[in-house]
């Protein structure tokens, strides 16, 4: 075979590989047996061996194979990568959108059309395309400047190397798309993950977004890719060549070039259809193979977004409406105090191991001597535990 008729078998292989990739792991429909991939995966490899200058960075074969970093080097954001304010009860939720609507000069029985999506509990991060190609991926750190986990986003198969919309759709894949996401370890490959570990004699892992967050920060791309980590995409910070009125445009937009976004994704009008949305994913969130931790409300029109803008690092058009506590009871073993970094003490709770939140939670904190008096904890002592903010476990 020539070089000509090689770049065009490769050019072949790709878009079969491609088209594949996304029916497995974004659209959960594969069509193809893992045999028949594997035959067009080392077909590919095969080619690329005999003809290395027809590899391309966005090559489905580049997945895994970068060296090991020293070090992460910093990204700073073109659009900075906001956080949301917290809404821990309905009310808070109400009064979010009462703000809104006096910002706007609206009156307060307007329905507002807001678009609610579920929280996840996972790693924010920042990927960029190039004329459809992968060519940067970042983590949020304070916002304005994260971490280079270029290669290690890489080989999370469920992120499109080279963006391919649908030919039915008739989309123009935009010159420049930096979109925002949240990487995530799903529960059973949690599971599986602590039990690998248990078995080596490693330390297992507190809960799958420590899991999440330890997986993407390795230095070498190679652990990364033994780690079944996946994404979803849940918003737009940078594009050129397209434009859209609303958010959920954007995220049909997202999924029409390949990107995974949330099924679970809901239009709804008026802030007690919002409250709705909460409760029935509250409701039903353990059916899900991943943590949530509560829903996310965002005003949908871009047009307000952009008349609302922002207060310090969050938004006044989004706001996160947390899930209450989990809360378990259980026995207090011992009390012991633990030293921090700077000197702080801190009593620290044994327990009877017990499940919180899908969490075996052994230890809790007692903050200080005082919250200990006050709520008279000792040891022998049957105490409800709960995940504060469904992370830190307290008494």
């Amino acid at each position: 075979m020539d070089k000509n008729a090689a770049s065009r078998e490769i050019a072949r292989l790709r878009e079969e590989i491609n088209r594949h990739n996304r029916l497995y792991y974004v659209l959960d429909n594969p069509v193809i047996t893992d045999a028949e991939y594997d035959r067009l995966m080392r077909s590919l490899v095969k080619l690329e061996e005999e003809f290395p200058s027809l590899v391309t960075p966005d090559s489905p074969t580049r997945r895994v194979g970068a060296k090991p970093l020293e070090s992460f080097g910093p990204v700073t954001h073109t659009v900075p990568m906001l956080s949301l304010d917290n809404a821990l009860n309905s009310e808070e939720a109400v009064e979010f959108d009462l703000r809104v609507k006096r910002f706007l000069k609206l009156a307060s029985e307007t329905d507002i059309e807001y678009v609610a999506e579920p929280k996840m509990d996972g790693l924010a991060i920042e990927l960029v395309y190039d004329n459809g190609s992968l060519v940067s991926g970042s983590t949020r750190g304070d916002g304005v400047t994260g971490e280079d986990v270029t290669q290690n986003l890489k080989t999370v198969r469920s992120i499109p190397l080279r963006l391919a919309p649908d030919a039915a759709s008739r989309i123009t894949i935009p010159s420049r798309l930096s979109v925002r996401g949240e990487v995530f370890l799903p529960l059973e490959s949690f599971k599986r993950l602590n039990k690998e570990r248990e078995a080596k004699g490693e330390p297992v892992f507190a809960n799958p977004r420590n899991a999440a967050a330890g997986s993407l920060r390795q230095l070498d791309p190679a652990v990364t890719a033994t780690r079944p980590l996946d994404i979803f995409c849940y918003g737009i910070g940078e594009i050129e060549g397209a434009q859209f009125a609303t958010h959920f445009e954007a995220l049909e937009f997202l999924k029409a070039v390949g990107l995974k976004v949330n099924p679970h994704v809901k239009v709804v009008k008026g802030i007690q259809k919002a409250l709705k949305y909460h409760e029935d994913m509250e409701r039903g969130r353990d059916d899900l193979d991943y943590d949530i931790d509560g829903a996310v409300i965002k005003v949908n029109s871009l047009e307000l977004q952009t008349r609302l803008g922002a207060i310090a690092r969050s938004p006044r058009w989004a706001i996160a409406y947390k899930f209450a506590p989990r809360q378990e009871s259980t026995r207090v073993i011992d009390i012991k105090v633990q030293v921090g970094r700077t000197g702080a003490l801190t009593p620290v709770a044994v327990l009877e191991p017990v499940q919180v939140g899908g969490v075996t939670i052994e230890h809790a904190t007692l903050h200080n001597a005082d919250e200990v008096a006050r709520k008279d904890v000792r040891v022998g002592d049957t105490v409800i535990v709960q995940r504060a903010g469904d992370v830190i476990p307290e008494v």
